[in-house]
């Protein structure tokens, strides 16, 4: 798919090397104006800060926060990018991780940050537990951001459908090998049902606020 956007998926290298599901090269894959770059520290490499100091983009992060601009709401305008090309980075990892990246990485802190207000609440995500409500996939993640683009005239999402769909499949798919009694797996005890890890999970988040988190 193409996009006026530039997505740079920057991936923890735990996500790069050991998840077998990774829903970041999986929109990476998708869209045709993306690149990942795998890393901990990205202060000294040489890609992310090329993109940095280009003048013909604007880049930011994809990051929730007191002072991330709601694009959902209209707070990012064209305006402000005086004719450049929006570069969104997402951090591809764990909320723990990505923290620990964003914390090594002083050039990623001063960035705009975006953050959008997500059509569900309760991600998509069935095979993984999510933290806490409000936490989506970074395929979520971007999916949410491209829609809250289009809403405010900075891109065109041409085809909604698409992200979503190839996220189900990955996940029919992993459902089927974990459940396939002739398949060996890693799991020393049988999946609970999405229900019940579902109903666990909003007893134990259901005081706290709603917000974006990627994973």
């Amino acid at each position: 798919m193409e996009t006026r956007t530039k997505f740079v998926f920057l991936m923890h290298p735990k996500e790069f090397k050991q998840e077998k599901a990774s829903t970041g090269r999986l929109t990476h894959l998708a869209l045709s104006q993306s690149e990942i770059v795998v890393g901990v520290e990205f202060d000294g490499n040489p890609r992310v800060q090329a993109l940095l100091a280009d003048p013909a983009l604007y880049p930011t992060l994809l990051y929730p926060g007191r002072t991330a601009r709601n694009v959902s709401r209209g707070e990012l305008k064209e305006d402000a990018l005086q004719g450049r090309r929006l570069v969104v980075f997402v951090l591809d990892a764990t909320w723990s991780c990505a923290r620990k990246m964003l914390k090594r990485s002083p050039s990623l802190q001063s960035l705009p940050r975006l953050g959008f207000d997500a059509q569900t609440a309760v991600s998509r995500y069935v095979i993984k537990q999510q933290p806490q409500a409000g936490c989506l996939s970074t395929l979520e993640a971007t999916h949410e951001m491209l829609l809250a683009l289009e809403t405010a005239g900075l891109d065109r999402y041409s085809d909604p459908t698409q992200l979503i769909a190839l996220f189900h499949r990955m996940q029919d798919f992993q459902l089927k090998c974990a459940t396939n009694p002739d398949r060996k797996g890693y799991r020393l005890t049988p999946m609970r049902p999405v229900e019940e890890r579902r109903g666990v999970l909003s007893r134990q988040t259901g005081s706290r606020r709603n917000r974006f988190i990627p994973l």
